[in-house]
């Protein structure tokens, strides 16, 4: 991970990120933090939908905005935090550690295939940080180099 991004750091970026999620469904507030080996930090919170299929997960947010400001891999790590928000919107972490859904597991491999990285997720819980590789959530992937 970067030297000015530590994980400490990338984990509050994605708990103030929840802040801004759009759950008036679930009230699960999800905030992701992506960082790349210059030090960026792009967030974003989950956007749910009336029509339950069209809501967006947090890093599948976070990765179509890194996407479209021109990043193309170079993703070394990711923290995820969800839980049910405070007063403040703010995600409060359940008892288990919220690691991403398929999709997004999906997602995110993408982005980091393109710079040929294996980034760490830390997978937030009240009692505990699951710290796992991409590849460890997401074993044999399809990726860009599948259709080459």
């Amino acid at each position: 991970m970067p030297m000015d991004i530590d994980r400490e750091s990338l984990i509050i970026a994605a708990q103030e990120a929840s802040a801004r999620a759009y759950a008036p469904y679930s009230r699960f507030h999800v905030g992701a933090a992506l960082a790349f080996d210059d030090g960026t930090v792009i967030t974003a919170a989950n956007v749910e939908n009336a029509s339950y299929g069209l809501s967006l997960c947090a890093e599948t947010v976070a990765v179509s905005q890194a996407m479209a400001l021109g990043w193309r891999g170079q993703l070394v790590a990711v923290a995820v935090v969800g839980g049910t928000p405070d007063d403040g919107g703010v995600a409060i972490p359940g008892a288990a550690p919220v690691t991403p859904c398929g999709r997004c597991r999906q997602v995110l491999n993408e982005l980091a295939a393109l710079g040929g990285t294996d980034p760490v997720i830390h997978c937030v819980g009240a009692e505990e940080v699951l710290d796992l590789r991409l590849s460890d959530l997401l074993p044999r992937a399809f990726g860009p180099a599948n259709l080459g």
